[in-house]
């Protein structure tokens, strides 16, 4: 049924219509279930892009004349038909990520939820009105678009994060260029194929299909792209923000993470087991803000090391509703991450559970880890400071609260954080220290609403927040404007 979804051959969206690369140039994308050929797609460069951006270039003005209201309505459009195609979108982003289709309508009930959220943003573009020091004189501010907006989305929640970057660009009255990720393309030209009969202009969105370094970096160097947002990895963020600061384009971008979860001595263990196990090892751990150093008060350490160890070996590994979680997204990841754990056991880490790639042969080819639970690492180790991206965390045994604090803050990241306790007072001195753009009491490491700001500090971002209204900051400029009267005239 699912080989109906979409064909055999996933092209770009320009201007309204399907294109193939110039070369007719493909790749092989596999599902990362079994390994198995799922489609073929095109593999765009510089030429491609060029295309793109012309034709958004081109749209742009035309859409940013539409009053906001009505962009909003033409947006709830596209909302309504990724709702009248939830399950379609659903069955897409499961076969290719891996994760379970009840993971993956749920995943897309929340890019709706977004959308529906941006959409209604088109009565709400505030600008303010406020006081001028001189007589006779009238000062308030405006939105104004900033132009064509580039969007990198990562695979690990496809069409969320298509929703999360598309959504407020085009409320805004930008036009946008969309280059997908290349292990969730299916996904990105659904999406594209839903906004264009939903009445979406052409060249308004176009979507390019391609690799980082040969879709990606050439739209990020366009000089006639005026915002670039990005997520994915530390290492290519700072790659984002050299190119594209170069001719001095708006940056924003959203990094990794290396999150703390701090477990007290007077928390409920059970709820903690619940939300660690939940944050790092949900959607195979391949969250930004996935739950990776679980920071644990001596006292308890050894009672909840056990209770960790014994939920996480239930777990269930599979690409089912029946499943926990599904595998990684591709095959280098895995080694990546095999890698990582190897060097972390020669240098004297412990693993606890996991730690190896599963080979069952109900697995077929596909990309599985065990979940994954280390310790006795050091802090300074490369696997104590490095995202891994996949469902792999780290204990550490602190003495007090002071400790795990330190702790929490002693990283290069600074996107997310938890803290389980039943104490209000630190409860609020952890909110309050924290390094993080995002702190939770007594849940997960993750879980932020379309409403809510999303970011983080340090090496996880450059300081600007998506989603929630502050992504309108992103996607539009504000315009002084000054209205001088002549009283005589009155």
């Amino acid at each position: 049924m699912t080989a109906k979804l979409y064909p055999d051959e996933i092209p770009n969206w320009i201007n309204g219509q399907e294109r193939k690369s110039a070369n007719n140039e493909l790749f092989d994308k596999l599902r990362p279930a079994d390994g198995s050929l799922m489609c073929r797609v095109v593999r765009s460069r510089a030429e491609a892009v060029d295309q793109a951006v012309v034709a958004a270039k081109q749209a742009q003005p035309v859409w940013a004349d539409v009053p906001a209201v009505k962009r909003g309505e033409v947006l709830h459009e596209i909302v309504l038909a990724m709702k009248a195609h939830q399950a379609e979108i659903a069955r897409i982003v499961a076969e290719e990520t891996g994760k379970s289709y009840k993971e993956a309508y749920g995943e897309t009930g929340g890019a709706i939820a977004l959308g529906l959220f941006y959409a209604s943003e088109g009565q709400r573009l505030y600008g303010r009105t406020t006081t001028s020091g001189t007589p006779n004189k009238y000062a308030m501010t405006v939105r104004q678009p900033v132009g064509v907006a580039g969007l990198i989305i990562a695979a690990n929640t496809p069409i969320a994060n298509v929703a999360w970057k598309v959504f407020p660009a085009l409320i805004c009255g930008n036009a946008a260029v969309l280059k997908a990720a290349e292990d969730t393309p299916v996904t990105a030209w659904i999406f594209g194929k839903l906004a264009h009969a939903a009445g979406l202009p052409a060249g308004v969105l176009n979507v390019v299909q391609g690799y980082g370094e040969e879709a990606g970096q050439p739209l990020v160097a366009h000089p006639d792209v005026d915002v670039i947002s990005f997520t994915g990895s530390t290492e290519v963020g700072r790659l984002v923000q050299r190119i594209a600061g170069e001719r001095l384009a708006k940056i924003s971008l959203e990094l990794g993470g290396k999150n703390p979860l701090v477990v007290c001595d007077d928390a409920d263990l059970d709820n903690a087991v619940k939300w660690v196990v939940l944050s790092a090892f949900s959607n195979a751990g391949q969250r930004c803000a996935a739950g990776s150093r679980i920071i644990v008060f001596e006292s308890i350490y050894e009672q909840f090391r056990e209770m960790l160890v014994a939920r996480t070996q239930m777990l269930k590994v599979g690409p089912t509703d029946d499943d926990d979680f599904g595998p990684v997204i591709n095959e280098t990841q895995l080694k990546n991450m095999l890698t990582a754990i190897e060097r972390a056991r020669q240098s004297g880490a412990l693993i606890l559970t996991g730690g190896e790639q599963l080979s069952d042969p109900a697995y077929g080819q596909g990309f599985y880890l065990s979940p994954t639970i280390i310790e006795r690492v050091d802090r300074r180790h490369e696997i104590s400071e490095q995202e891994l991206f996949g469902p792999i965390t780290i204990l550490y045994r602190v003495k007090d609260f002071e400790e795990a604090l330190a702790l929490a803050n002693d990283s290069p990241y600074g996107l997310t954080a938890s803290i389980h306790t039943r104490s209000l007072h630190r409860a609020i001195r952890f909110c309050d220290k924290v390094q993080a753009g995002v702190v939770v009491v007594n849940a997960g490491t993750y879980g932020s609403e379309p409403h809510m700001p999303f970011g983080g500090l340090k090496a996880s971002g450059n300081g600007t927040r998506e989603p929630g209204t502050e992504a309108l900051d992103v996607y539009s400029e504000l315009k002084d404007v000054y209205i001088n009267i002549d009283p005589s005239q009155l």
